[in-house]
């Protein structure tokens, strides 16, 4: 049974949305707003073509839609994201089809990776910020016992936290964009 703030993607869209350049891309276009390939090359220092080949394939899977209005002429292509605010997925949707396993499995890994590269990235520029955004900077663990119903309730709350926080966000000088994410998994010591 798939959550209710969970929306079933297809492997061809996982696929186009976790290769490292689509998952930049994506980024990009998040954060700044509709881009134009070029716009899009010299933020990622790829050449405009291959820049061009990746949001086909993007745009195939239907992860980002084609902005006409804001083209100031016939040959200019803008492009945004989307219905992709509330993608998510789950191993378990592709159950039994050993393909769409491989697919799944991949994503769930390059998503970690996308993770832990973000906090990385962190690690690398904190000396650039300000004492109290160093201190404000977050990481917790916890080692909870659950029921899989109490794991999708805390998931839910989450996102229904962080949600508020994204439909409010900060202004003023001191704001900055906040890379969140959380992951809460069954484990071993």
């Amino acid at each position: 049974m798939t959550p209710p703030n969970r929306r079933t993607v297809t492997p061809s869209v996982l696929a186009a949305m976790h290769h490292p350049l689509r998952r930049r891309l994506l980024d990009l276009i998040y954060v700044d707003g509709p881009a134009t390939a070029s716009r899009l090359a010299d933020s990622t220092g790829e050449l405009v073509g291959n820049i061009s080949h990746h949001l086909k394939v993007l745009a195939s899977a239907g992860v980002i839609v084609e902005a006409p209005e804001l083209a100031r002429n016939r040959r200019e292509r803008w492009w945004k994201l989307g219905d992709t605010s509330e993608y998510s997925w789950s191993i378990a949707d592709a159950a039994g089809d050993p393909a769409a396993e491989l697919v799944a499995a991949t994503a769930e890994d390059a998503n970690l990776a996308h993770h832990v590269g973000k906090v990385r990235q962190w690690f690398d520029m904190r000396y650039e910020f300000e004492e109290p955004w160093v201190r404000a900077a977050y990481a917790t663990e916890r080692w909870l016992t659950l029921t899989p119903d109490q794991l999708t309730e805390l998931s839910e709350r989450i996102e229904d936290l962080v949600r508020s926080y994204y439909d409010n966000p900060a202004s003023g000088d001191d704001a900055q964009r906040v890379f969140f994410f959380a992951h809460a998994v069954p484990a071993r010591p």
